[in-house]
């Protein structure tokens, strides 16, 4: 199967930093027409999400989950369905192999689902997540943010670019 893996914070809801509670989360305008056309054109949908809250002692991994499954329930109730969430709740300092760059979440995923990661998409806002794709093998990585990053395959400003690039 081909896979597109988001990233959650500054991809899928606005990044307030450390966002845990519902009334604080807000989706990214475009998420839902990228889901649409990923979907449309026979892709898989995966979260791939760093929470350093839950290691840090922010939040619990019940306030995560709490969020997620309203999260999830949103997707589906816009007629999106997301396969599975995978998420690193390590704080950046205890060097674990699930935190992007790494590659567990993606391995994680390999282990569960047959995916042809040289023609899936790795969608994030940070270096870090471009460089987790690249790392796992996904050669269509897109950056959204006003900057730019170099190991990017494609760099745009909004979700909404993403889908001529699709």
């Amino acid at each position: 199967m081909r896979a597109a893996f988001f990233d959650r914070d500054g991809i899928i809801n606005i990044d307030h930093g450390y966002t845990y509670k519902i009334e604080d989360f807000t989706f990214c305008e475009g998420i839902f027409e990228l889901m649409h056309t990923f979907e449309e054109k026979g892709y898989t949908l995966f979260i791939v999400t760093n929470q350093s809250g839950i290691g840090r002692g922010y939040y619990t991994k019940q306030n995560f989950e709490i969020l997620t499954s309203w999260m999830l329930e949103e997707f589906t109730k816009n007629g999106i369905q997301i396969q599975q969430v995978y998420f690193c709740p390590h704080a950046p300092e205890e060097n674990c192999s699930c935190r992007k760059p790494q590659i567990g979440m993606f391995e994680q995923a390999l282990s569960e689902f047959e995916i042809d990661m040289q023609n899936s998409w790795m969608i994030g806002d940070k270096p870090s997540d471009i460089q987790a794709g690249k790392n796992a093998g996904i050669t269509n990585t897109v950056f959204v943010n006003t900057l730019t990053c170099k190991d990017a395959k494609y760099n745009v400003k909004s979700l909404l670019d993403i889908i001529n690039l699709i």
